[in-house]
């Protein structure tokens, strides 16, 4: 997990006192360091390029921003969608679509039509989206998710790869799918699977394209098609504690390239990072604006629910949390992290050792660049927190606090309720 400068007393984040972010821009807020960022991104093409020519298609469910893409955009980076509100955010950020990857799940022909009116490529995901994609056009180079059999990820809610699994072509049907996408007239390109999001080790990373380069030899000795690129999904984690150690990117590449180059005529990679490039980019500040003792429990109330960030209540995920206007107070007792939602479900950490709390403190909860934004709501009619980018101690915001009149923009009252 990432650490913090302190001055004296005072969480400094992307050159700039974090407490002072959240006095200038307000609270709840997510802030990103575009520094982490860019530096995120280039470790892992550099560690994989090293060893063959990679593409890193960033995941963007993790983050859409369109600051956030646009700085990817600068880096050179390609695009794993899962939505045509992805691909076109995306091509809004200045991303070309022939960087665009858009691999979705049970997919309407509606979304079938726009996507090939945008021109990205399309990762199919199973014979029925084939069949149907083919009466569209079988003009566009594709590829497709097969299901692996390899599951892994930090919760159960993540893992995508098992047997079973609603993504991707079954294993079994893998061959005869390209068989018949090549009978269709179809260019097929390159071969995906993801085996879920979270993993610290290399072996779900191994094992998954172990298991492609066997099915790449099978399709291409029993259909033909020489395929041009393997795409190995995400999943790649970050510690989120403070025990938890990095994985180690330059091992990964290695091992997994070498199992490529060894066992394919592979002439490409590509990967599908989201979390580790932008994960412990953003923290989310939130101001204390309760403190109590029941009794069993201590609550530190704060205005930030999981309206604003979901990852606790919805997978139990972890997050570190700390006090920015105390950075260097002594911790005195153990408190729950709690919004201002109506359910007892609405935390943000549960029995965290803090320095005494104060109503008008700012917290920090770090590793919020993922999942966090893109996934929070306006339940109990709360409006979207704003987004702010640091870099070298200068502040901008890039996404502007929602209002409450916004929240109901396109809804309609019939004329006859008004009567």
């Amino acid at each position: 997990m990432r650490d913090f400068e302190n001055d004296h007393g005072m969480m400094i984040f992307g050159g700039m006192k974090a407490a002072e972010i959240a006095d200038r821009f307000g609270t709840p807020v997510y802030v990103t360091d575009e520094q982490i960022l860019r530096g995120n991104y280039r470790r892992i093409h550099q560690a994989f390029n090293k060893y063959m020519p990679t593409e890193i298609h960033y995941a963007c469910k993790a983050n859409t921003n369109l600051a956030i893409l646009s700085i990817l955009n600068q880096e050179g980076t390609h695009i794993d969608a899962v939505s045509i509100g992805e691909v076109l955010t995306s091509m809004k950020a200045g991303i070309p679509p022939e960087r665009i990857m858009y691999t979705g799940v049970n997919v309407s022909d509606a979304e079938l039509k726009a996507l090939v009116e945008t021109g990205c490529r399309i990762n199919v995901d199973s014979e029925s989206e084939l069949e149907r994609l083919a009466k569209i056009t079988t003009d566009i180079p594709l590829s497709f998710r097969i299901t692996p059999g390899v599951a892994s990820g930090h919760s159960a809610k993540v893992m995508t790869g098992g047997k079973g699994a609603k993504f991707g072509v079954p294993f079994s049907r893998a061959v005869d799918t390209y068989a018949r996408a090549k009978d269709l007239g179809f260019e097929v390109k390159g071969i995906h699977a993801h085996t879920g999001s979270g993993g610290l080790s290399t072996e779900p990373f191994t094992d998954v394209v172990e298991v492609l380069c066997g099915l790449v030899n099978d399709i291409e000795s029993e259909t033909g098609i020489q395929l041009e690129f393997l795409d190995f999904g995400g999943g790649i984690g970050v510690p989120y504690k403070m025990q938890e150690e990095e994985i180690d990117m330059d091992e990964v590449a290695m091992e997994v390239t070498e199992i490529v180059k060894d066992e394919t005529k592979i002439k490409t990679l590509a990967l599908e990072p989201g979390r580790y490039i932008v994960c412990d980019s953003t923290i989310l500040l939130t101001r204390c604006v309760d403190v109590k003792d029941a009794g069993p429990k201590k609550y530190v109330g704060v205005d930030a629910g999981f309206n604003t960030l979901i990852r606790p209540a919805f997978y139990d995920s972890y997050h570190y949390v700390a006090i920015a206007n105390k950075f260097n107070k002594a911790c005195t007792a153990k408190y729950d992290v709690v919004g201002p939602i109506c359910e007892t479900g609405d935390y943000l950490a549960h029995d965290r050792v803090l320095p005494d709390p104060e109503e008008g403190d700012v917290i920090a909860i770090y590793n919020a660049g993922a999942y966090g934004f893109t996934m929070s709501s306006n339940y109990n009619s709360r409006p979207l927190c704003a987004e702010v980018l640091v870099n070298e101690g200068e502040a901008e915001l890039i996404r502007e606090p929602e209002t409450i009149e916004e929240l109901w923009r396109h809804q309609i009252i019939p004329e006859r309720l008004r009567r």
